[in-house]
């Protein structure tokens, strides 16, 4: 018997997706049993989209960026859990951070051979005020470049965009004062960044060693820096950064299921990369194993061990 498949393609993704490459896409589903049905983004709202149409469908393959995967995953969560079809994800965007933490690959038959026999796994989903983000929601330094950097841009030059247009900003930079309500106290002090994060990568440059994350263990990773007053203090941030050793006096990693964020002046965010809006106060819930997904059969990113290593 067929199944039913909602292709959902963002055509201005990355460096775009051609007519010829979307025929190829929906052939090979079609070779495998699959009734195709192709959303453009360009239309309406992804996520409304994904929540008025998903729950007729089998299976709902995302072609696009993290950004468009956030959308799909926001109308998914606006569904029952036993309504939401499992995800397959063919990465076209420019860092592709979910799809480097999920070991995907960017070549197009690899991606839906992986979505047509790679097992399902579980994913967290979090949540804040209201919003729904999949990998990583976040304030302070850079935070805004993936949004606020033309699309054409990021087409031409890839990473370098977002280097560029954060060393553009650096001289902005202010550290922000906050307190940090988290499962096993509270923080209070001034960060030039923080993030709360599911992920292996962050922009394609951060990476967190992979054996201490486990992305449906129902947890966070908190991410937060310190202002560098000494070009001593930069240097131990960066070092931290590139090591993948967050024990530095500059640099917090903490392990939450929820968090509350209270600033003295509203302070902006970005979701997945997009404009999240500005707040003042931000409360943070992980929904756990919210959602499903493909992932590569020799690779098993999401059930590594947990160490406390990193964590301080």
């Amino acid at each position: 018997m067929s199944k039913k498949l909602m292709l959902l393609v963002n055509p201005y993704s990355g460096r775009g997706i051609s007519k010829t490459t979307l025929g190829d896409i929906v052939t090979q589903f079609a070779e495998r049993d699959f009734v195709v049905s192709v959303f453009l983004t360009k239309v309406r709202s992804v996520a409304a989209i994904v929540s008025d149409n998903a729950g007729d469908y089998d299976m709902i393959v995302c072609v696009g960026g993290d950004g468009t995967l956030s959308d799909v995953v926001t109308g998914l969560m606006q569904m029952p859990l036993e309504k939401r079809p499992p995800i397959g994800y063919i990465p076209m965007g420019t860092a592709n951070d979910m799809a480097t933490t999920l070991a995907l690959s960017r070549d197009l038959n690899t991606a839906v051979d992986t979505i047509l026999d790679g097992p399902l796994v579980d994913l967290d989903v979090g949540s804040y005020n209201g919003q729904t983000f999949t990998y990583i929601a976040a304030f302070g330094a850079f935070t805004g470049i993936s949004y606020s950097t033309p699309q054409s841009a990021k087409r031409a030059l890839g990473h370098l965009a977002y280097v560029v247009s954060g060393l553009a900003g650096f001289a902005d930079i202010k550290p922000k004062k906050v307190r940090v309500e988290y499962d096993e106290g509270v923080i209070e002090d001034s960060f030039i960044f923080g993030g709360v994060t599911n992920t292996t990568s962050v922009a394609g440059l951060v990476r967190l060693r992979s054996p201490n994350i486990d992305l449906s263990d129902g947890k966070f990773e908190v991410i937060l820096v310190r202002n560098p007053v000494k070009l001593r203090d930069l240097m131990e941030i960066v070092s931290a950064i590139t090591t993948n050793a967050y024990y530095s006096d500059n640099i917090r990693l903490i392990q939450t299921s929820h968090a509350k964020f209270t600033f003295e002046e509203p302070v902006a965010w970005t979701r997945d990369g997009e404009n999240g809006g500005t707040h003042r106060e931000i409360v943070i819930e992980n929904h756990a194993k919210a959602i499903q997904i493909h992932i590569p059969e020799e690779d098993e990113p999401l059930e590594l061990l947990q160490s406390s290593q990193i964590f301080h």
